[in-house]
């Protein structure tokens, strides 16, 4: 027997998820797909991503792999997506100091979701 706010509302809009948070009349900070949307938010971010999904970089390695990404829009994206919970910095002793940045487990989560992004995107003609 399912709980009686779970289970009883099926959607018959294909896409749309059976959870009473979808059914919402404007954007709320504590819908999942504004969570997403938040988390993956300003240029560059799905290619800092997408670079960390091939596993741990130093800020050299990521800089090195997005030759036209600037330093501080590097440094702005990593701190954004590990305040969003999405990477972990790590920062090596030693002289220069190096600090190594690599996916949280919710952040190599988002790999299926850059993944369906790119299969929309690639059969979508604007």
């Amino acid at each position: 027997m399912t709980h009686q706010t779970v289970g009883h509302r099926h959607s018959t809009r294909p896409g749309l998820p059976d959870d009473p948070r979808a059914a919402v009349t404007e954007p709320t900070p504590s819908c999942p797909v504004e969570i997403t949307l938040a988390a993956l938010r300003g240029r560059w971010t799905t290619l800092v991503i997408r670079e960390l999904l091939d596993g741990d970089r130093t800020f050299t390695e990521l800089r090195q792999a997005l030759p036209a990404l600037s330093d501080k829009v590097l440094s702005d994206r990593l701190a954004h997506l590990t305040e969003a919970g999405v990477v972990d910095r790590r920062r090596e002793p030693g002289w220069p100091s190096r600090t190594h940045y690599r996916l949280t487990p919710q952040g190599r989560r988002l790999g299926p979701v850059l993944q369906a992004l790119w299969d929309w995107g690639a059969t979508t003609a604007f």
